[in-house]
């Protein structure tokens, strides 16, 4: 089982994630000690969504079309609305989503990230939760929908809305802990 502080996370995001959504994962999981990188679709740094406009910006450390799965322990996917909404027709990330879920490692979605878990059709068959708005989308991909601040299945991870922010974290370190979970490909 691998120890927060030597686990290596991969947040993947693109302009418009909801920054609060990101952040909060970053610097949580690093205070905890482990190694975060960021990767994007485009390079340099991806502009933040915060609440009702523009954020801040945070630097990519690598691109997607780059990003090695086995280098990491699990993969941290932010919401809002604009941001999986890009990423989702964006072969290269993924790409990246769809060698994690096979992997069996942790891959963890809040808000409206799990579109990107719908797309790459990992969710047949799971329970999971998402923001109320994309619920149906997560059950026409066949999920059991459950209105919970976090829901872990197999080691993929959902969760609804920034408010849920301190269990999601909390199960992402649980998580990686237990190791690899078995799991069938998406």
């Amino acid at each position: 089982m691998p120890s927060i502080n030597s686990a290596h996370i991969l947040i993947l995001a693109t302009d418009g994630y909801e920054r609060s959504e990101l952040r909060v994962p970053l610097d949580e999981l690093r205070k905890r000690g482990a190694d975060v990188k960021v990767a994007s679709i485009k390079k340099d740094s991806i502009k933040s969504w915060d609440k009702t406009d523009w954020g801040d910006s945070v630097d990519v450390d690598l691109m997607a079309k780059d990003v090695d799965v086995n280098q990491f322990d699990a993969l941290v996917l932010p919401g809002g609305q604009i941001n999986p909404d890009k990423l989702r027709v964006e072969e290269d990330a993924m790409r990246v989503v769809r060698e994690f879920l096979n992997s069996g490692k942790v891959v963890a979605a809040i808000c409206h990230a799990p579109w990107l878990l719908v797309e790459a059709d990992a969710l047949r068959g799971r329970q999971a939760t998402s923001y109320w708005s994309i619920k149906t989308d997560v059950k026409n991909a066949g999920a059991t929908w459950k209105d919970e601040k976090v829901v872990a299945d197999e080691g993929i991870i959902t969760s609804r809305s920034p408010d849920d922010l301190p269990a999601f974290v909390d199960k992402i370190v649980e998580e990686i802990q237990e190791g690899r979970h078995r799991r069938r490909a998406a």
